[in-house]
């Protein structure tokens, strides 16, 4: 038969919980150790991946919510936007956009690499939105503008500010992961930076 704790059994139980819960507390905000820096740095690590990350997908319709920008294919390289447009009006013009089209969409001044873009669902997309797909020619998610939709087949052009020409190959919708909403600059060189550090 199984035994019951008696209360004085429980109220130890607690204190010794309560003890290791301060302890713990203690050595994760208030250590100056290495191994503290560690547990803090696997527990931010945790805390987004199983919380905040899917929290995020949940509520913004995409399965990728957050993307960091790799390449400096969407950057307006620190030009005012007329300095950017008279460089680049050729192209837009001859795909049917013009400087006024150009001014009423999202990042009119791009983004930079290094910069991490929040994604939603892009079942609404337009001209102009910025959209993330999936390539077969690179291993990472590519992030530029729609110029042009084909209504009839659904397939997308998209280009990069910053490159010269359109993408190559057209982006079928079961490409598409999500719908750039919001830019939040600099911490994604946090995720380059290991990636180049540990070579992934």
């Amino acid at each position: 038969m199984s035994k019951l704790k008696s209360p004085e059994g429980k109220k130890s139980s607690w204190r010794k919980f309560k003890f290791y819960s301060k302890k713990f507390y203690r050595f994760v905000f208030y250590d100056d150790s290495l191994l503290s820096w560690i547990v803090n740095i696997l527990l931010a690590f945790l805390l987004v991946k199983f919380l905040i990350y899917p929290g995020l997908a949940l509520a913004l319709g995409s399965e990728l919510p957050l993307v960091a920008v790799i390449s400096g294919s969407m950057e307006h390289e620190g030009l005012e936007y007329e300095q950017w447009w008279d460089q680049n009006e050729e192209w837009y013009l001859e795909n049917d956009i013009t400087n006024g089209d150009f001014q009423e969409y999202i990042f009119v001044n791009g983004f930079d690499k290094g910069d991490v873009i929040i994604l939603g669902a892009y079942d609404d997309a337009e001209v102009g939105d910025v959209l993330v797909y999936s390539s077969t020619n690179h291993p990472y998610p590519i992030i530029h503008r729609v110029t042009y939709i084909n209504e009839e087949d659904l397939t997308y052009e998209l280009k990069g500010d910053n490159n010269d020409v359109g993408d190559p190959d057209l982006v079928e919708n079961e490409q598409l992961i999500g719908k750039a909403l919001y830019r939040i600059p600099y911490i994604g060189w946090v995720k380059i930076w290991f990636a180049e550090l540990f070579g992934l």
